[in-house]
Formats: structure tokens, C-alpha cells, sequence
């Protein structure tokens, strides 16, 4: 590891590094083969990491990974700029021991990582580009909206159910519609307090219905041109919504080789004990993109209805398995061709039966 000058040279040796990010400080890992070289805390720079490694290591190759979480994707794109062979993994996906979940620790999920890092068993999970993450932000901050929404929506029924009041019996209250706003607007209460509570629950809820109005207008200029998604969207139940977070969670269709990816990513498969011969489905997994699954589950709901191939085998399923059941396989029809359509880039032909 010495040249004839007493300068060390690691080149040709391998370091894994596994790194335990957090926001103040990063405990990181050094490993070389079978060998644990050190653990030590530093700040939270990949600058100073580099500095560190060919300070101590110098020509060696570098290889190091985290665990994705709060910090994103910042710190990958700048370890893999200073040639640091990096990958993000799933922290659920990490083999880890009793003792390292009953035990843990910063040091020991770093020397973890370094570990399974070394021994070959972490694999990376997909990072899209920054336009693409960008674009991701989008259609998450639409499901906060939404989300925000509904809290004041309940909010303002619970204060109704509280007072004795009873909502009207009529369609525009599902809808929230202007006269159901006006109703509420008009009514009486024995104290001025009561009255002032609900007034700012609507101003709170006009206001943020008017912020998601503004949001949905800016996805809309931003997909302008987007032959995906105007793709997408000539599948029967798949909307502007449903199209755009299928799009922006998705991002590349052909990194899911198999439909059956694509499904267990969404998380339309089911949590299996199995033990001999003997085998117990518990329901849908909790592994699942929380963004997807249920709004597809949604638009399934539309397709079957719009759809006469998927309304013919919904039907047919209905004959032996409960409409929750049902509805799922459904559901993995969808995507097959919400799949279909975009690998192909041909829009979808409806009634056609798989």
C-alpha cells in the first residue's frame, strides 16, 4: 500500500462506505473486503467525505450507499459528481439482525450498510433526474391539497354535528357547491362565537379551494405537449390526475421488466404466511406506493363502469370472489393497460378483451 517514496496508494483496493444521514451530522463507515477500517461522525457533506477518504485512502475506489429518507436525492448526485460510486436503498430492503433492529443505533446501521454494501446484497432503488423530481413535487403538493381539503370539509361537519345541525339531503352538498356554501353562510347561532368559528372554517376552506384550482391550472400548462400522459388519459377512468401521478411516480415505464413489477410496486399483491404446506393470505401488502394505490383503485372503479370489457369481467369475478377482491384484480387490468399504452405509445382501444 506504500510506494518507494513512503506514499500511500490504495489503488486497486475497493472501500465500501456505508453512510447514516441525518440533518446535523452524517456517521459513516469505512469497510475494505472483511475488514472494518473505522466509524466516525463528520457534517453532512460529500465534499468533506471525498476530502476525508483520499486523505486517509488515496486512489483506492470508492463505493457508498444510504438509506433514502428525508435528505433525498441531493446527496447521491453529489457523491456520484466526485466519482464516488453511490446508490440510494430502500431501508426496508437492508438485511439487518434482531440485535440491529431491537439495538439501533447511528453507528450500527452505518457499519450495516457498509457491510451488506460489501458483501453484494443492497440494490439500489430507481433515482429520477431533477427535472423529473421537480415535476414529482407537482403531483405530491396536489395530494396535500386535496388532503387539505377534506380535513376542513370534516372539520366543518363535525362543528354542524356538534351543534344540532343537520346537513341537507341534497346533491350539491356532496359537491360542496356554492349554494351548499351559501346555506351554511346563512345559518343562526345563539352565540356570536359559535358563528365567527365556522366563518373562518370557510374562509380556510374557500381559500384552499381556490389554491387546488390554481394547482390543477398549473398542471395543466405543464403537461401541455406530454404525449405520455394524453396517452394515459385515453384509458376509460384514467383522468388528468390519474395520468399525471401514474407519469410523474412512474417516470420510465421500461425500468419494471415485468407487469408483475409494476404491480408489486403499486402494492396490488397481497402479504402471504406461508409455512409448509400450508398458506394464509392476510390482505394487500403495506409495501406500497402510497401515491398510486388507492387513486388507481379509484379509477377502477370509473373503468368498470365505462369500460364494457372490464364491466364483463368484473361481473364474471363478482361470481366467486367479494367485490373488494374483485375490484383488484380489475385494478391490475387497468394497469396492464395504463402499461400497455405507454410502452407502445398508441392510445387504447376500448372494449378490447386481454
Amino acid at each position: 500500500m506504500k510506494t518507494p517514496n513512503n506514499q500511500l496508494d490504495f489503488t486497486g483496493y475497493q472501500l465500501y462506505i456505508g453512510i447514516d444521514v441525518h440533518l446535523n451530522q452524517w456517521t459513516v463507515t469505512i469497510r475494505m473486503r472483511d475488514l472494518e477500517l473505522r466509524t466516525f461522525s463528520m457534517d453532512p457533506s460529500p465534499q468533506k467525505l471525498l476530502e476525508h477518504l483520499k486523505k486517509n485512502y488515496p486512489h483506492a475506489d470508492y463505493s457508498s450507499t444510504y438509506e433514502a429518507g428525508f435528505c433525498g436525492f441531493w446527496a447521491h448526485r453529489e457523491l456520484t459528481k466526485l466519482g464516488i460510486k453511490n446508490i440510494v436503498v430502500n431501508p426496508a430492503d437492508v438485511p439487518t439482525t434482531h440485535k440491529e433492529k431491537t439495538q439501533k443505533r447511528d453507528k450500527r446501521d452505518s457499519r450495516k450498510l457498509a457491510r451488506e454494501l460489501a458483501d453484494g446484497s443492497l440494490k439500489a432503488i430507481y433515482i429520477p433526474t431533477q427535472p423529473q423530481e421537480a415535476l414529482r413535487l407537482l403531483s405530491r403538493l396536489l395530494v396535500q391539497l386535496s388532503k387539505r381539503n377534506r380535513q376542513l370539509k370534516s372539520r366543518i361537519k363535525q362543528f354542524l354535528h356538534t351543534q344540532g345541525i343537520i346537513l341537507p339531503k341534497r346533491s350539491e352538498m356532496s359537491h360542496w357547491s356554492g349554494r351548499f356554501i351559501q346555506w351554511l353562510t346563512s345559518l343562526d347561532f345563539e352565540y356570536d362565537d359559535a358563528r365567527y368559528y365556522l366563518d373562518e372554517l370557510l374562509i380556510d376552506l374557500q381559500r384552499a379551494r381556490k389554491q387546488k384550482t390554481q394547482h390543477l391550472r398549473k398542471i395543466r400548462i405543464r403537461i401541455t405537449g406530454n404525449q405520455i400522459i394524453q396517452l394515459l388519459r385515453t384509458v376509460p377512468g384514467v383522468g388528468l390526475v390519474t395520468a399525471f401521478t401514474f407519469y410523474t411516480e412512474i417516470m420510465d415505464i421500461c425500468r419494471f421488466q415485468k407487469l408483475d413489477h409494476l404491480i408489486a410496486f403499486i402494492g396490488f399483491i397481497p402479504s402471504v404466511e406461508a409455512s409448509d404446506k400450508k398458506e394464509k393470505i392476510i390482505g394487500l401488502t403495506n409495501r406500497c406506493n402510497k401515491y398510486l394505490r388507492y387513486l388507481l383503485i379509484e379509477a377502477t372503479w370509473v373503468a368498470v363502469r365505462k369500460d364494457p370489457a372490464l364491466t364483463l369481467a368484473f361481473n364474471n369475478l363478482l361470481k366467486n370472489k367479494s367485490k373488494q377482491r374483485a375490484i383488484i384484480r380489475i385494478a391490475k387490468k387497468l394497469v396492464n393497460r395504463m402499461r400497455s399504452v405507454w410502452k407502445n405509445q398508441q392510445q387504447y382501444v376500448i372494449a378490447v378483451i386481454e
